[in-house]
């Protein structure tokens, strides 16, 4: 009966695809009109360390979208043995801000510039003395205005500069816009306006008026949208782009595109106020919906938006997982040599879960998963590190356990800043993404990292790409004034809080002697920068 439901949905159009370009995967998800996912297509793919510029190029971009396309229309083949040529609505989203400038031709004028790179310390630095208000280094304004400290030749044939996200939707749809959440990560956003902040701009526009562009910075911004507002349909163009085959049709009304961590919040149903959530995998992310602004700024907390345009406080590390998945694969190659052949999943689970086995605080072992850049603790590179003392109790339990706790530990420097400085009080917590995949390990860890009880629903593994799936069916299926908050609510999670767990509080007290010595120890990180050139 599943199967012919979900069949009967894709032959009636009552279906909504979210596609998200994550830093590792691109995945569709499709979903049916009760919001559960029917079909999906995925994509692995990597950045590229070019010029010392983090990259993905445009032919990675486009690849990677239509084979996990062409993915999705496989499995809805194989599953109900349906040709997918419609269906009710799209939505796109991808990682957060970076940098994709363009000219009047809709040339690429310098290769994408991602998330991760952290090669804009100045400019950050600059405009958060002009605006008062924190610009980290990933935003894409911080970005722009580096270009324009280098004296960057590009600059002055800029017409458009937008995100991953915003880059593909108008590829689809000709428009160039970018949902608000999305948007904030560009730009700070006017709460009372729902819009850039005009006051900024303005203060943009006077600090480079001695350049003479011939361009201001509204006029090459995309548009900000709210999450429900119309933003294009899917052109002739924009269907070939997507789908190679050529059998999708035209004339799909597409959603706001988003950021990941828009996505994020939806997913987990953690978009009205004094809820958050945490996203965790290549990089990491906690997201709390604010009841009212900080009382001050700070450099490791970003103010963004919920997809409606609410305020919430982010905190961003980029590293997260990567060291983790490093150390994984050597154990993968060790069991290889000894000729066993071992499922990626179980080997996940088998050593995620004898980290239960560790000690609280690690057993005085020390990491650093840190691959790239780390502002919230002061790297502008990075290099992956582990050290212990002689006497610390080196075993696998407490070996695993590390890098675990590690994978969390600049977010926890940021997130102790809300929670001991600002005193901002959250209801619940909601985590998602790889790092909670292998059930009650993650969980658990972020629980006492974060000394809040955290959630995890079954929709955890699907994440952004379902997110972005349901941010298209609020388009088209929500009623008149109905918000995003309640729709998400009543009509896709009906009370569903997920499973909880809480902190242990000899895991947290352990947490903090680790997050102690991972603070203390990062002179040992700055200097394996400093000297580890080749």
């Amino acid at each position: 009966m599943a199967t012919e439901a979900a069949k009967n949905s894709i032959l009636n159009k009552k279906t909504a695809l979210g596609i998200e370009f994550g830093s590792t995967r691109i995945k569709a998800v499709l979903v049916d009109e009760n919001h559960i996912p029917i079909a999906s297509g995925d994509h692995e793919w990597e950045n590229r360390l070019e010029d010392g510029i983090w990259t993905y190029s445009l032919e990675d971009i486009w690849s990677g979208l239509q084979d996990s396309y062409s993915n999705l229309v496989k499995d809805v083949k194989e599953k109900y043995d349906v040709e997918l040529t419609e269906v009710g609505a799209i939505g796109f989203s991808a990682m957060m801000h970076g940098y994709m400038a363009f000219n009047e031709a809709g040339d690429l004028l310098v290769p994408f510039r991602t998330w991760r790179n952290s090669m804009t310390g100045q400019a950050a630095k600059e405009l958060i003395e002009l605006f008062q208000y924190n610009i980290p280094e990933r935003w894409s304004i911080a970005h722009l205005y580096q270009a324009i400290l280098n004296e960057e030749p590009h600059v002055k044939e800029i017409t458009f500069f937008t995100t991953l996200a915003g880059y593909i939707h108008w590829k689809m749809t000709g428009e160039k816009v970018l949902g608000i959440g999305d948007a904030s990560g560009m730009f700070p956003i006017d709460m009372a306006t729902k819009d850039y902040d005009a006051k900024m701009i303005a203060q943009f526009d006077a600090l480079i008026e001695e350049k003479h562009f011939p361009w201001k910075l509204e006029e090459i911004l995309p548009k900000a949208l709210p999450a429900g507002a119309p933003a294009g349909v899917l052109t002739e163009e924009g269907a070939a782009l997507l789908d190679v085959s050529g059998k999708l049709k035209a004339g799909i009304p597409i959603c706001p595109p988003e950021g990941d961590a828009g996505t994020g919040m939806v997913a987990t149903n953690s978009v009205a106020r004094r809820t958050g959530n945490v996203s965790a995998g290549t990089s990491i992310f906690g997201m709390t919906v604010l009841e009212k602004p900080l009382e001050n700024f700070y450099p490791e907390i970003d103010m963004v938006t919920t997809p409606s345009g609410d305020l919430v406080a982010m905190v961003h590390a980029n590293n997260c997982t990567s060291d983790l998945n490093a150390w994984v694969n050597i154990f993968k190659e060790f069991s290889e040599s000894f000729g066993m052949k071992v499922d990626m999943n179980d080997l996940y689970g088998t050593l995620y879960r004898k980290a239960l086995e560790g000690d609280p605080d690690c057993g005085g072992l020390l990491s650093y998963g840190f691959f790239s850049g780390e502002f919230i603790m002061g790297m502008e590179e990075g290099r992956p590190l582990f050290v212990r003392k002689p006497d610390s109790k080196f075993n696998l339990a407490n070996f695993m356990r590390t890098h675990l706790y590690t994978s969390m530990g600049a977010l926890k420097v940021g997130m102790d800043i809300l929670t001991k400085k600002e005193h901002v009080e959250i209801d619940k917590l909601l985590g998602h993404g790889g790092l909670f995949k292998t059930k009650g390990v993650g969980q658990r860890f972020m629980a006492a990292a974060m000394n809040t009880p955290i959630s995890v629903m079954e929709t955890a593994g699907e994440g952004g790409p379902w997110g972005m799936a349901l941010l298209a069916s609020y388009m088209i299926n929500k009623e008149a004034d109905e918000t995003l908050d309640h729709y998400l609510a009543e009509k896709v999670f009906h009370g569903d809080e997920g499973t909880s767990m809480d902190p242990d509080p000899a895991d947290v007290e352990g947490f903090e002697v680790f997050i102690e010595r991972f603070k203390n120890g990062i002179s040992m990180e700055k200097a394996a920068v400093k000297d580890l050139l080749s």
